[in-house]
């Protein structure tokens, strides 16, 4: 269990246990003036299962569960991509496309498997990403973030996760797996939402440390009152 953060110390609980996604959150997350944690920090905490409604729905719900079981301020994103010639699918249910047992590869090539006989200009998709953030006082925000691409035949390149290998994004010229992580931040869904996140958690940082100077800089009351 990690350790209770003093007074004056900010930390943020992102809330997920996907570790992948744990380092991609952490990389955008870098220079904020908070501690950051995750769920490897508290093992015995485990999430709410997602909802199939929205991507706002399903991120509220793990940001407001992790702040309540820790009394701290957490961030859960939400995400998934939508196939054109999948009617949108899988959209919400992206990270359960096909059964909870399969892993990405499986999943990417279920997908490939379903768009075998469209043909390459009825492939496009885009990834989305909703943010929430959820402060133990009740304060609470969420942003999205999209990019679009186009759906591959096949998988390429060894980085990323999700369908990384066989989402395509033309302004780069590759797949979010052939590129590096800086280069994918810079386009992509969850690098978009954690920059608006980003800016919605120095400005509450700031809030923190004005009223926290105010409130050492209240003159006392004189004697005998």
């Amino acid at each position: 269990m990690a350790r209770r953060p003093s007074s004056s110390e900010r930390t943020l609980v992102l809330a997920t246990a996907n570790r992948a996604k744990a380092r991609e959150l952490r990389a955008l997350l870098g220079g904020i003036p908070y501690r950051v944690l995750d769920l490897t920090d508290f093992p015995s905490l485990a999430l709410p299962a997602e909802g199939a409604v929205s991507y706002s729905e399903n991120a509220l719900l793990k940001a407001r569960a992790v702040a309540a079981a820790t009394g701290m301020l957490a961030l859960a994103d939400d995400s998934g991509i939508e196939v054109d010639a999948l009617d949108g699918g899988p959209g919400v249910l992206s990270a359960r496309y096909g059964g909870e047992r399969l892993d990405d590869e499986a999943r990417c090539a279920l997908m490939l498997r379903a768009l075998r006989d469209v043909s390459p200009e009825r492939r496009t998709a885009r990834y989305r990403c909703v943010v929430a953030l959820r402060a133990p006082n009740d304060r609470e925000a969420t942003v999205e973030g999209v990019v679009e691409g186009v759906i591959l035949d096949g998988p390429r390149g060894n980085g990323g996760f999700g369908y990384d290998p066989i989402f395509y994004h033309r302004a780069l010229g590759a797949t979010f797996a052939e590129v590096t992580p800086e280069a994918k931040h810079a386009v992509s869904h969850r690098g978009q939402a954690m920059a608006r996140a980003r800016r919605i958690l120095q400005a509450w940082a700031g809030d923190e440390t004005r009223d926290r100077d105010r409130s050492n800089a209240a003159p006392s009351p004189p004697e005998g009152e």
